[in-house]
């Protein structure tokens, strides 16, 4: 033992070289403990470089920095830098250690009462679609994990799809469905100048083969914040619908954009028009229940008979990846919606973060006018949702992090909400310095 790690490990078999395996890898020798006869089956595995979201985070709660300020990870923070928990999840949370008879399974589809009412929220209470039958709900570990089942299904139901991507969008997109072994592709949606890029965008999918997949952000767009208007998702949908794809909507964000009906008019108007739209669903945001996992895949079908069919196989999928879903936070959000009072409180507390939100970015954007830098940063102000693509190079991102203690993504995405009112000038101030010198 006193020879170190080091010396514990000696070669299985000295001659045997590397060798190329079926899946492209390439496979070397297990290695022995010295004075053993146990194969070492980890000494293979290699090391692969951290999320670069979760990375940021440990810098920045390494620097000893007293004035350092995160606005990597995207989380919402109050005035007081705390993710508060929203007092109607508190008071709902009360509500279920009272009354909770059971820890039993909550089945392959989730809490049915979440269910009832995330549909509701998400297509809204006089939906056609909800009316006919033809929309069902399949609870999941947060958005992420929503994501991951409709990778699934893609993949193993409609084989030969491929998915296309907003460039940019969210990392995490790009890996789920290539983990779920979908051809991932991509359509234009900022340019180099930093504008959302309609045009590019409408383009690309009018040459997206007939039949694939297209995810689109409803609201609030991970991770440069610029929306379409009600009249740029009308000539996506006449794309979609000429060119017979299959719409994905990404809804992790209703209610941090313009309103919770605001938010989900493009998924109603998807909805109501085509037979077939799948959305999914976070309740991580807007219901501040992050560490829950809270999140759901909807699938519309064109009538109740062929959602059946669906739903049976995303339960199936469901079973060999997580076999049943999380119970509490589903039960909270089920409970605040279902409750005239809890959902009226809920709903107040996140008109107050939205516009929490919405004045922060007119802050720093009027910050930055005494550096003559307000035209520069307009969209910042235009933009919606938690998180803004700053324009800010990776050169200048570094420079923030280095002499200010600011951090935020080398892409230039930067989340809104972990401002602080009270420091908005300090960061104008940063920002003049690194775009100026």
């Amino acid at each position: 033992m006193g020879q170190g790690h080091r010396d514990l490990v000696e070669p299985l078999d000295q001659r045997a070289a590397p060798q190329r395996l079926h899946h492209g890898g390439t496979y070397r020798p297990g290695r022995r403990w010295r004075g053993g006869t146990q194969v070492r089956h980890f000494g293979q595995v290699a090391r692969v470089p951290g999320d670069p979201i979760l990375g940021l985070l440990e810098h920045f709660r390494a620097d000893p920095n007293p004035a350092k300020l995160d606005l990597g990870v995207g989380v919402y923070k109050d005035a007081a830098g705390r993710t508060p928990i929203p007092r109607a999840v508190k008071l709902a949370e009360q509500r279920l250690s009272d009354s909770e008879q059971s820890k039993s399974y909550v089945g392959g589809h989730g809490d049915p009462l979440f269910a009832e009412g995330l549909l509701r929220l998400v297509l809204g209470h006089q939906s056609a679609v909800l009316g006919a039958g033809r929309a069902g709900c399949t609870q999941a570990p947060g958005g992420t994990g929503a994501l991951r089942l409709a990778g699934e299904f893609i993949a193993r139901c409609l084989p030969g799809r491929a998915i296309w991507l907003s460039q940019p969008t969210w990392p995490i997109h790009e890996t789920l469905f290539a983990a779920a072994g979908l051809e991932v592709r991509h359509y234009p949606y900022v340019g180099v100048d930093n504008r959302f890029d309609i045009e590019g965008m409408l383009a690309q999918l009018g040459r997206v083969p007939s039949g694939d997949v297209v995810l689109l952000h409803a609201c609030c767009h991970n991770p440069t914040g610029f929306d379409l208007s009600p009249a740029d998702w009308r000539r996506v949908l006449e794309v979609v619908r000429a060119r017979e794809l299959l719409p994905l909507f990404d809804f992790a964000y209703q209610g941090f954009g313009d309103g919770l009906e605001q938010d989900a008019w493009a998924v109603r108007l998807f909805s109501e028009a085509l037979p077939e739209v799948l959305v999914t669903s976070s309740c991580s945001k807007n219901f501040g229940l992050y560490r829950e996992r809270t999140g759901a895949l909807i699938a519309i079908a064109a009538d109740a008979e062929g959602l059946q069919d669906v739903r049976s196989q995303l339960a199936a999928h469901a079973r060999n990846l997580w076999s049943t879903p999380p119970s509490h936070g589903a039960a909270v959000v089920g409970l605040i919606l279902g409750d005239d009072t809890l959902r009226g409180c809920w709903q107040n507390e996140l008109d107050g973060m939205r516009r929490r939100v919405a004045g922060l970015r007119m802050g720093l954007v009027e910050a930055l006018r005494t550096y003559g830098l307000a035209q520069r940063f307009a969209h910042i102000a235009e933009q919606r949702g938690m998180f803004s693509y700053t324009g800010l190079s990776a050169a200048q991102v570094l420079r923030l992090r280095a002499e200010d203690g600011v951090y935020l993504l080398e892409t230039g995405r930067a989340n809104v909400a972990g401002l602080d009112a009270e420091r908005l000038d300090q960061l104008a101030a940063a920002i003049a310095r690194v775009v100026t010198d």
